[in-house]
């Protein structure tokens, strides 16, 4: 969930170790915000990602997860501290 406002970002079974040191996923929920036309971004294949409800900056989405072989050939790269972990109903 967004550290910021609490707003679910990604769901843990979507959580794979990509070995860059930063929190990956492979999908996301609704709460999550592609920032596009960024011509930096686009020069090295990137977009950057926010929370929807606050705008906060969440970190950055590669088409990449083809290395890794993850269903959705995305590798959202997010910063630890943008998060915060919410126990799911049945793990509470």
């Amino acid at each position: 969930a967004c550290a910021a406002c609490g707003t679910d970002l990604f769901a843990s079974s979507t959580k794979f170790d990509s070995g860059t040191g930063w929190p990956s996923f492979f999908d996301k929920l609704a709460g999550v915000e592609l920032e596009t036309g960024n011509v930096a971004d686009a020069l090295v294949m990137r977009a950057e990602v926010h929370c929807d409800k606050c705008g906060g900056h969440l970190g950055h989405v590669f088409d990449d997860g083809w290395i890794w072989s993850v269903p959705t050939n995305k590798r959202y790269c997010i910063n630890g501290l943008s998060l915060t972990f919410k126990p799911s109903a049945t793990q509470a």
